[in-house]
C-alpha cells in the first residue's frame, strides 16, 4: 500500500501532518508536504527525509493557501508537473480558534471554516478526478473529537470539524464504486504547537470539558493509528480508547452526553 506510493500531506509542516508524513516515509512512500510557512516546510522536509526507508524516496514541499481553490489546484498541478501525482491525500491543514460565540469575531468563525473545512474540500476536489480515472487512491481527512462532540467554546471549530466528518462520509459512498478509499481521523487533544496556542484562548468551561475528559496524546500516536487504520480500511480512525468510548456513547445515549457535559460546564462556572 505504501511502498513507492506518492503521499501528499497538507498541514505537513508540524503536528499531526508532519507525524503522518514521517510515518508514510517510514513505510516507503514518496512524500509531498504542503503548508503556508515555507521556512517551516523546509525544516519539516529534513525531518521527513531522515524517516525515509530508502534513499530513492522523494520529499517535496510547496507553500500554498489551501483555503483558496485556485491555489490548491495550482499546487497539485505543479506537483504533477514534477511527476508527483498523489496516490494518498492526507488533509491535516487547519486552525483552532476557540471562544464563546457571543464574543467571537466573525473573522475567527470564518477562519475556522476556511482553513479547517474548505482546505479539505479544495484539495479533495483537485485530486478526485484523477483518482477516479485511475480507479485507485486513498483520501484521509483529519477531523477531530470535536467533529462528533460539540463542546462549549468550539462553535467555530466544531462546525468545521463536523463538516469534515459529514463531507468525508458522503465522499466515501461516492468514491467506493470507483475503487477510491476514504477515511476520517478523529483525534482528541494532540500535543502540537497549535494546541499550545489554543489553550491560551479557551474559555475555562472548554478546558474543563476537554482536558477533564481526555488526556492529550502525541502526534506520533495519531500517525500510528492512521497507518494501522488505512491498512485495515477503516472509515473512522479514532486513535485513543477514551475517544472511541465517547463516540459510541454519544451514538447510543445522546441525552447522557448532554447531561454529563452540562454538569462539567456548571462545575467549571462554579469554580471560576
Amino acid at each position: 500500500m505504501f511502498v513507492g506510493a506518492h503521499a501528499l500531506v497538507t498541514g505537513g509542516s508540524s503536528g499531526i501532518g508532519l507525524a503522518c508524513a514521517r510515518a508514510f516515509a517510514d513505510q516507503g512512500a514518496h512524500v509531498a508536504l504542503v503548508a503556508r510557512d515555507s521556512a517551516k516546510l523546509e525544516r519539516a522536509a529534513e525531518s521527513v527525509r531522515t524517516a525515509c526507508r530508502e534513499h530513492s524516496q522523494r520529499v517535496l514541499t510547496s507553500s500554498a493557501d489551501l483555503s483558496d481553490f485556485d491555489s490548491a489546484s495550482g499546487v497539485l498541478g505543479a506537483l504533477a508537473a514534477e511527476g508527483f501525482v498523489p496516490d494518498i491525500l492526507l488533509n491535516s491543514a487547519g486552525v483552532i480558534l476557540p471562544g464563546e460565540f457571543s464574543a467571537m469575531p466573525m473573522a475567527h468563525l470564518e477562519a475556522n471554516m476556511d482553513c479547517g473545512y474548505w482546505s479539505v474540500v479544495n484539495c479533495c476536489k483537485a485530486v478526485v478526478p484523477g483518482m477516479i480515472e485511475r480507479g485507485s487512491g486513498y483520501i484521509v481527512n483529519v477531523s477531530s473529537v470535536a467533529g462528533f462532540l460539540g463542546v462549549y467554546g468550539y462553535t467555530g471549530y466544531a462546525a468545521a470539524k463536523y463538516a469534515v466528518l459529514g463531507f468525508s462520509e458522503a465522499l466515501r459512498f461516492e468514491m467506493r464504486p470507483h475503487g477510491v478509499k476514504v477515511s476520517v481521523v478523529l483525534p482528541p487533544d494532540t500535543e502540537t504547537p497549535a494546541l499550545k496556542t489554543e489553550r491560551t484562548m479557551r474559555p475555562p468551561e472548554t478546558e474543563a470539558v476537554v482536558a477533564g475528559n481526555s488526556k492529550a496524546i502525541s502526534p506520533e500516536r495519531v500517525a500510528e493509528a492512521v497507518i494501522k487504520g488505512m491498512k485495515r480500511g477503516r472509515f473512522h480512525i479514532i486513535p485513543d480508547a477514551r475517544s472511541r468510548l465517547h463516540f459510541r456513547l454519544k451514538g447510543l445515549l445522546p441525552e447522557l452526553f448532554l447531561y454529563v457535559v452540562d454538569a462539567d460546564i456548571a462545575k467549571a462556572r462554579r469554580d471560576r
